[in-house]
């Protein structure tokens, strides 16, 4: 019989890629973890792991394994879900991510309404792509991120869509109007570091409409991506609710940000409380 417990060290490796990350996320020790694993392959009867240096990759029958440790991880979570339900749990504390200006328009909003029914929200501050992380290992409850950062093991629900607008200099010539992405071909850009999913977004529009953006300056945080810009360092292409700007003519890149779950907790009252009120 397999222990669904090592499934679940099995998943942390399959989204670690290492051994030690894998303990570090699970706040085991790599010893324990390696011994977990060791175990797992003695119940599966297959060889789950290959092994290359420090780092690990999964067989075949290893990647098969993490599939269904998917939906046992599902189950549990809905089975825990549906116990907490039949309490009537109704008070309590639930963890979200978000990032800044999604903690303004509808974080901060909901923690107050939310907090008259004595349910305490514990917010952190976090990009889209470290929200998910934190979702996949467990210290959160609900993420809100860019709806492409989400996986099948997500249950996703829409909050909101933003365009983003260009971001230019104090007295730049195409201030006051739409601006045509093209014609900042030959412009300095100021964007977001590499891995997040905002840079892909501004490359992507760039490239449509036909050059690479020179980029000379980068940061994830849009108040310091406002102040490069303000102080003469290049054009950014931001998020309407990060960063004011000037619209993008024609059709604009849009942001859509969802508030998700790990699959299966969304019926837990506390989780469907919370999700309830940041859309609402």
């Amino acid at each position: 019989m397999i222990d669904p417990r090592r499934l679940r060290v099995l998943r942390a490796l399959a989204d670690h890629g290492t051994v030690t990350a894998a303990a570090a996320a699970l706040h085991l020790t790599p010893s324990a973890v390696s011994q977990q694993l060791a175990a797992l392959e003695s119940e599966a009867g297959h060889p789950l792991l290959l092994r290359k240096g420090r780092r690990v990759s999964l067989t075949p029958a290893g990647e098969l394994l993490v599939t269904h440790a998917h939906v046992v991880a599902a189950e549990l979570e809905r089975a825990q879900a549906t116990l907490d339900a039949l309490a009537d749990g109704t008070a309590g504390r639930v963890g979200v991510a978000a990032f800044a200006s999604a903690i303004t328009q509808v974080v901060a909003p909901a923690l107050a309404a939310l907090k008259e029914r004595s349910i305490e929200l514990s917010v952190r501050d976090a990009e889209g792509h470290e929200s998910v992380r934190l979702l996949l290992d467990g210290e959160i409850d609900v993420a809100i991120t860019e709806e492409h950062r989400t996986t099948d093991r997500f249950t996703r629900f829409p909050l909101y869509t933003e365009p983003f607008d260009v971001v230019l200099p104090p007295g730049h010539v195409l201030n006051g109007g739409p601006v045509e992405l093209r014609q900042l071909a030959d412009e300095d850009w100021v964007v977001t570091l590499p891995g997040n999913p905002l840079r892909d977004v501004v490359e992507t529009a760039c490239a449509q409409a036909g050059f690479t953006p020179r980029i000379r300056h980068t940061s994830d945080d849009f108040r310091a991506i406002e102040a490069l810009v303000a102080a003469g360092a290049g054009v950014a292409l931001a998020p309407r609710n990060a960063v004011g700007g000037v619209p993008v003519a024609g059709v604009a890149p849009l942001r859509r940000v969802v508030a998700a779950v790990r699959r299966g907790s969304e019926d837990h009252p506390l989780i469907r409380a919370v999700l309830d009120e940041l859309r609402s």
